[in-house]
C-alpha cells in the first residue's frame, strides 16, 4: 500500500525548505529562519538593505538546520515604505518572495498585545509556512507589479499629489483672509484684489499677513502650471501611446460618462495588470464587499470592508453617479431606479455602492471581451 503523503510533501513535492520573514525597518532588518512546523525560529539581525549580509546568514541558516547549499528558500515581508525592489532582488539572488498585504495578518483580539520586530518576524515566518503547507487563506499576497508598470503609475499619482497641494494652499489662504473677516468664494487675481481688501474693521490687510499670501499664491501658480503641464502629458499618451496601459485606458475614455482621469486611474490602477480571475477578485480589490457579522442568532451588516485601493474605491462611486446621468438607458441604470431610488438618501447610498461594484464589473468584462455594458453608449466622434 502506497503511504500517504505528509503535508509537507503535498505542499513542497517532498523537498526541503528554508522559510524566512523579513521585519524591515529604517536601520535595522530582523530576520527569522525556520524549516518546519513548530520549529522554534532562528532569529537574527543585520543591517537595512545589506543584501551581502542577508545571503550571508541565508548560507549559515541551511548550515544550522544541516540542509544542502541548493535547498529552496522562500521568503516573506509586508508591504510598505521599502515598496517592491526588495522583492525584485531577492528574485534576481533566487529566492522565492512573497509581499503579504499587512491588514490581512491575523492579529490577537486582547486588548493590550506583545510587539516587537522579533515577535513579529517569528509570527511572519510561522505564517508563511502555513502558506506553504496549503493554507492560502492566512493572508493575502500582493500582486507586485513589473518596473515599468509600476512607472506607468507615476504620471497620475504625481497629478493627484499636485492637486491635493494645491487645494490644501487655497484653503490655506482662504483660511487666512477668513480670520479677518473676508469670505472669498474665489481666488482669481488675487494678487491685483489683495491691495484692496479690507479687515472687518476697515482697515488695509497687515503688512506680514499680505506677504504671506503673496509668498502662498506663488505656490499655487506653480502648482497649476505642473498640473497643466501634466494634464498635457496624458493628453498626449493617451492619443497617441500603445503600450497595453494606453489601450486600456483609451477603451474606458470612449463611454459616456468616463472622463479622462477617471479612464486613466482605472486602467493604470486596476485593469491593466492585475488579470482577475473572477468577479469575486474585483469587488475585493476595490474594498466593496459586504462584511457581514453573524454569530448564533445575532446577525448584522457591517458595511463595505474599503480594502484595496482607495484611490479607485473612491473614484468608482463618483463614476457610478455619473453613470446614471450620462447612462441613463443602461441596464444598470434601470435596475438602480427600480430597487433604490424611490428610497430615502440612505437608500440611495448603499444602492450607489451596488452599483459601483456592478459597473466595475461590467467594465472589466467590456474591457476583456470588447461587449459593451447593457444599453451602455460610446461617446460621439
Amino acid at each position: 500500500m502506497k503511504p500517504t503523503a505528509t503535508p509537507n510533501e503535498m505542499a513542497t513535492g517532498a523537498e526541503l525548505v528554508l522559510a524566512l520573514a523579513l521585519e524591515l525597518s529604517l536601520t535595522e532588518w530582523k530576520i527569522a529562519f525556520s524549516t518546519g512546523l513548530g520549529q522554534p525560529p532562528r532569529y537574527r539581525s543585520i543591517p537595512a538593505r545589506e543584501l551581502g549580509r542577508l545571503e550571508e546568514e541565508i548560507d549559515r541558516a541551511k548550515e544550522r538546520f544541516h540542509l544542502p547549499r541548493g535547498t529552496r528558500v522562500v521568503s516573506c515581508y509586508e508591504a510598505g515604505r521599502d515598496g517592491f525592489w526588495l522583492h525584485r532582488a531577492l528574485q534576481k539572488a533566487g529566492i522565492e518572495n512573497l509581499v503579504v498585504d499587512s491588514s490581512s495578518i491575523e492579529m490577537k483580539r486582547r486588548a493590550k498585545r506583545a510587539k516587537t520586530d522579533r515577535l513579529d518576524a517569528g509570527k511572519l515566518v510561522g505564517m508563511l509556512l502555513r502558506w506553504l503547507h496549503g493554507d492560502k487563506k492566512v493572508w493575502s499576497v500582493v500582486r507586485v507589479p513589473t518596473e515599468e508598470e509600476e512607472d506607468r503609475r507615476q504620471l497620475h499619482r504625481e497629478l493627484m499629489s499636485a492637486k491635493r497641494d494645491r487645494g490644501r494652499l487655497t484653503n490655506r489662504i482662504k483660511g487666512l483672509l477668513f480670520a479677518q473677516g473676508i469670505y472669498l468664494a474665489k481666488l482669481q487675481d488675487l494678487p491685483q484684489t489683495l491691495p484692496g481688501m479690507r479687515t472687518w474693521s476697515g482697515k488695509a490687510l497687515p503688512e506680514r499677513l499680505t506677504q504671506r499670501l503673496l509668498r502662498e499664491w506663488e505656490k499655487v501658480t506653480q502648482l497649476e502650471l505642473q498640473i497643466n503641464q501634466l494634464n498635457a502629458v496624458r493628453r498626449r499618451t493617451l492619443k497617441k501611446g500603445e503600450d497595453a496601459g494606453t489601450q486600456c485606458a483609451r477603451k474606458l475614455f470612449a463611454l459616456r460618462g468616463i472622463g479622462m482621469s477617471a479612464a486613466w486611474l482605472f486602467a493604470l490602477e486596476f485593469f491593466a495588470w492585475r488579470e482577475f480571475k473572477n468577479v469575486r477578485q474585483i469587488g475585493s480589490l476595490a474594498g466593496l464587499t459586504p462584511t457581514p457579522y453573524q454569530s448564533g442568532k445575532d446577525g448584522r451588516e457591517q458595511g463595505i470592508d474599503k480594502s484595496g485601493n482607495r484611490w479607485v474605491r473612491a473614484l468608482a462611486i463618483e463614476i457610478a453617479w455619473g453613470w446614471l446621468r450620462y447612462q441613463p438607458e443602461s441596464e444598470l441604470s434601470q435596475w438602480y431606479e427600480r430597487r433604490f431610488s424611490r428610497g430615502g438618501p440612505r437608500m440611495r447610498r448603499v444602492g450607489i455602492v451596488a452599483l459601483a461594484r456592478k459597473l466595475l464589473i461590467e467594465l472589466w468584462k467590456y474591457l476583456e471581451t470588447g461587449t459593451l455594458p447593457a444599453g451602455a453608449q460610446l461617446k460621439a466622434v
